[in-house]
């Protein structure tokens, strides 16, 4: 499965571009026998199961496909690029970052003199593209860039960009891999455009109308040095959410979930997020309503250029989503 996270870690897809991203999972749906579709918005999706009953339980499973990363705003006479966060980037972990483009390109990211004092703000941040002035230079206003780092194994946890929410969409890959049978119609979308605000989420939870939706995404933790206190640490199982800024995870939802995880013995963990959300909040107000839920892969350094996560949390999340497809709900 490591090759697989690979690809799609490896892959280009700052929100707004997730082009790339989506030609990986269409053709490994298609490997699956999985008929898919592309909504106006750029969400892909592809339902399991779909059957003629009209009474079959509807269920949504959403992971997004887009990453955090940065677009050019102004290019100076000397080459240098000044750029705008995409999604949630912190100024202080950009310095130093290697960043790629769409077209190929590469910088750094460097950072003009301040103050200790001072927070470090994006307006003192610039891309660096080794151009010795502007006509040198083969990005434009407008393109976006991902931050570039190669994925590295140690153990069972792996360290790449992009595992928020890459890790998600091959969760839903191998969920559907391994699912024989459900009684449900199951439908996997893989969402465009959730680090700049859930956009794409809402769009699709409409088109399909669920019974239930889960979204599939990473949460932080609360296991390294001086963290803000939380119940979730790589190792110890998948997260099944309860709340976060965003929404209140379906209560009847959340007892299906910890059945599963308990009729497929996987350990898992609750997490109580303080800050950030996902496509689950977007899923809930759809339409009049739906109940919603959450199952997050425990993520350190979230909305970094080196993400890390445990393969032990990762094989968890599939065995408790084909568990709880493959009954009733």
């Amino acid at each position: 499965m490591i090759a697989l996270i690979n690809r799609y870690v490896t892959a280009f897809g700052p929100s707004g571009n997730e082009d790339a991203v989506r030609s990986l999972l269409q053709a490994d749906l298609k490997q699956l026998g999985a008929d898919t579709q592309i909504d106006p918005l750029g969400n892909l999706s592809c339902v399991h199961a779909p059957g003629k009953d009209k009474n079959r339980t509807r269920v949504l499973l959403m992971a997004h496909m887009d990453e955090i990363g940065v677009m050019v705003s102004h290019i100076d006479e000397r080459g240098f690029c000044r750029f705008l966060p995409l999604g949630g980037v912190r100024a202080p972990w950009c310095v130093g970052a290697r960043v790629r483009f769409g077209n190929g390109t590469i910088g750094t990211i460097g950072a003009e003199p301040h103050e200790a004092s001072t927070a470090l703000k994006f307006d003192d941040l610039y891309i660096d593209l080794g151009a010795d002035d502007r006509s040198a230079v083969t990005v434009a206003i407008g393109d976006s860039a991902c931050f570039d780092r190669p994925l590295e194994a140690s153990g069972q946890r792996l360290i790449a960009k992009s595992l928020d929410d890459r890790i998600g969409c091959v969760v839903l890959l191998e969920t559907l891999r391994r699912l024989r049978s459900t009684p449900h119609a199951v439908a996997f979308v893989f969402s465009v455009q959730e680090e700049m605000g859930l956009r794409g989420a809402g769009a699709a939870a409409f088109g399909f109308d669920p019974h239930f939706g889960i979204a599939v995404d990473v949460t932080r933790t609360g296991d390294t040095p001086k963290a803000r206190p939380m119940e979730v640490a790589l190792g110890k199982g998948p997260a099944i959410k309860l709340r976060d800024s965003g929404m209140i995870a379906d209560p009847a939802l959340v007892r299906r979930l910890r059945a599963a995880a308990d009729h497929a013995k996987v350990a898992y963990q609750l997490e109580v997020l303080e800050h950030g959300t996902t496509d689950a909040r977007a899923i809930q107000s759809a339409r009049s309503g739906v109940p919603a839920g959450c199952i997050s892969i425990p993520c350190r350094y979230v909305h970094t250029p080196s993400e890390m996560v445990d393969m032990r949390d990762v094989e968890g999340a599939i065995r408790l989503l084909v568990d709880l497809l493959g009954r009733k709900l």
